[in-house]
């Protein structure tokens, strides 16, 4: 199958692969993109199984256009439903990626009668408010409300630019905050080792959430980022029981 790439709007960068339904739709984490082995991944089988699928790069992420810093989780979930409603038909299965689980579950409030089911890789809904604010010092605390950035240290690179602006729009997208409904089966793949998202939030997503059909899987030596073999191979496995389930 070949894919096929492009901008939507002259701004977002996608790419795409045509096939059968449910079709999947993958998003990235925070200060990731649609490079990664998670996404690649996904993009092989639904190759060799003939799904559709896309990825795509939110703004200031990847190849898309913009400043990371401009951006907030409210203009990056805009951005996925922009995406979603231009370049997807039919029913959809949403994987997100730490934060992209949080824009993956204000994409499925927003889209709920197009949901074939929804799976959370290390997902970090309300992060923001939840695990950043709360492991700020005072004086961080501080000089982010009077400068309006900090910069974190970060084991994947560069340090971490956090604005103001990301953590005060961070109270407003909130998603435990209440009964979350999603009317969809939903898988959570959490690793117990993750440095960045506790396992224990885990269980706030699965508190939070109304439906049955919830499912959480630990795996206990597996880090944040979920990408060994054996982790890609639980990916693709948890794919096909939600997609193409036993008769």
């Amino acid at each position: 199958m070949r894919e096929e790439t492009g901008r939507l709007d002259g701004r977002l960068a996608w790419a795409r692969l045509d096939g059968r339904g449910p079709g999947l739709v993958f998003l990235p984490g925070f200060r990731s993109d649609m490079q990664g082995s998670k996404a690649l991944a996904l993009r092989d089988h639904c190759a060799a199984t003939g799904r559709a699928f896309l990825r795509f790069d939110y703004s200031g992420h990847g190849e898309s256009a913009g400043r990371f810093e401009d951006g907030t989780i409210g203009q990056w979930a805009a951005d996925a439903l922009a995406v979603f409603d231009a370049l997807t038909t039919g029913p959809q299965l949403l994987v997100g990626s730490s934060m992209g689980g949080w824009i993956g579950l204000l994409l499925a409030r927003q889209r709920r009668d197009r949901l074939a089911g929804f799976i959370g890789l290390a997902p970090a809904p309300d992060f923001s408010e939840l695990l950043m604010w709360p492991a700020f010092s005072e004086a961080q605390r501080a000089e982010l409300m009077q400068r309006g950035v900090i910069h974190l240290p970060s084991q994947y690179g560069e340090p971490t630019p956090v604005t103001r602006a990301l953590i005060e729009d961070g109270r407003h997208q909130s998603v435990l905050s209440a009964p979350l409904d999603l009317p969809c089966p939903v898988r959570i793949l959490q690793g117990m080792a993750d440095p960045d998202v506790p396992w224990q939030h885990a269980l706030r997503l699965v508190e939070a959430l109304t439906g049955g059909d919830v499912r959480l899987h630990l795996i206990k030596d597996g880090d944040h980022r979920l990408s060994r073999p054996e982790d890609l191979r639980l990916l693709t496995e948890t794919v096909e029981s939600l997609l193409e389930p036993p008769a």
